[in-house]
């Protein structure tokens, strides 16, 4: 799947037809951990995240443009287009532009369309990293006809884009979730092992789970890279070691206990979790953000920001009765705040796929 040196006639290939893939988005529980920074010296306590794909999925179309050249457009994001390998990486959309470079491309329009929120803190840059990593693989090896994709290369390879475009330590599972879909609990292992997917509820299931599901959007994006900045800082300075300790722990018995279908005992784990991050960054969760985890924890839910907070979503679990008595209250909280809203929950079986 590495792409060789040999340049490769990138508009002339997409002129007899567009390659497109998409991947979903995701929630998640334990974040944070999958960032080696945490997870190599907690390696003892078995750190683990969890997520949960949602089906809000992230396209990306390649169309053919002028030769020696690349744009990219996205909703929510000004359309940008540079010489092929001129583009900076410190950029609005400089994951995009990092991606095509590795695989050397020119002469390409990539578009990208996401059904959620604009940096709403459900992975969608990441994921839209990882479906146009499959997209161009796709055009690159096109005898390999119905062939699957290798979904762990193609995260590990848009993973490694995006931690050195960045230029700071990066976490997996946003790639992850959108190349496997489904819900897993994700163990992070060192070296060339990187991770271990343990599956926890098989697709039988997952309509089940969305009973037990809320999402909402506050109306304002996340900056997670100062959020997540902030911990890594803590961390190295020998400062929450024992919170981090407590938040493995946390979300290995959320894991268990959503298997289990104790969601009453799953929601407990997560507003411990929450506290815990609150204590440490009392600004993962806005005005808005606050009176949805109030509200959620009055209606017997548990509640959190989705990635590192600081804006972006909320996500609640419980029983159902208790999730469907939320919902209102929810929806009466967004609505006095602009373009805050409630999202659909409904969980992703499939991760990325080649769209028509």
């Amino acid at each position: 799947m590495i792409p060789s040196e040999r340049p490769l006639k990138w508009k002339k290939i997409l002129e007899s037809g567009p390659v497109a893939a998409s991947a979903p988005c995701r929630l998640d529980m334990g974040g944070t951990l999958d960032i080696r920074t945490f997870s190599y010296p907690l390696r003892h306590l078995q750190p683990c995240t969890l997520n949960i794909a949602i089906d809000l999925r992230t396209t990306v179309r390649l169309a053919p443009h002028t030769r020696g050249r690349i744009k990219v457009s996205s909703r929510g994001f000004r359309a940008a287009e540079f010489e092929a390998g001129r583009a900076p990486y410190r950029h609005p959309l400089g994951l995009i532009f990092a991606v095509a470079a590795f695989f050397n491309v020119e002469g390409v329009h990539i578009r990208i369309h996401s059904e959620s929120p604009p940096r709403s803190a459900l992975g969608g840059s990441s994921v839209a990293a990882a479906a146009l990593v499959g997209a161009l693989h796709k055009l690159r090896r096109p005898r390999d006809g119905r062939r699957p994709v290798d979904r762990r290369l193609t995260a590990l390879i848009a993973h490694g884009i995006e931690e050195s475009a960045a230029g700071v330590p990066c976490g997996f599972q946003d790639q992850l979730a959108g190349v496997y879909g489904g819900v897993n609990l994700w163990n992070w292992l060192p070296l060339a092992a990187v991770f271990r997917r343990d599956i926890l509820l098989p697709r039988a299931r997952l309509r089940e789970l969305e009973r037990h599901l809320l999402l909402a959007y506050v109306g304002i994006p996340h900056e997670s890279s100062d959020i997540n900045g902030r911990w890594v800082r803590q961390f190295l300075s020998g400062r929450h070691r024992p919170e981090w300790a407590d938040i493995v722990r946390l979300t290995r018995g959320f894991a268990e206990a959503l298997r289990g279908r104790r969601y009453a005992h799953a929601a407990e784990l997560m507003n411990r979790e929450t506290d815990i991050r609150r204590r440490m960054t009392a600004d993962v969760l806005d005005a808005t953000g606050r009176r949805l985890v109030a509200a959620a924890r009055r209606s017997g839910c548990g509640a959190r920001f989705t990635g590192a907070g600081g804006g972006g979503c909320i996500w609640a679990i419980g029983e159902a009765d208790g999730i469907s008595g939320l919902r209102p209250r929810w929806a009466e909280v967004l609505a006095g705040r602009s373009g805050a809203r409630l999202l659909p929950a409904a969980v992703a079986a499939e991760g990325l796929r080649m769209e028509p």
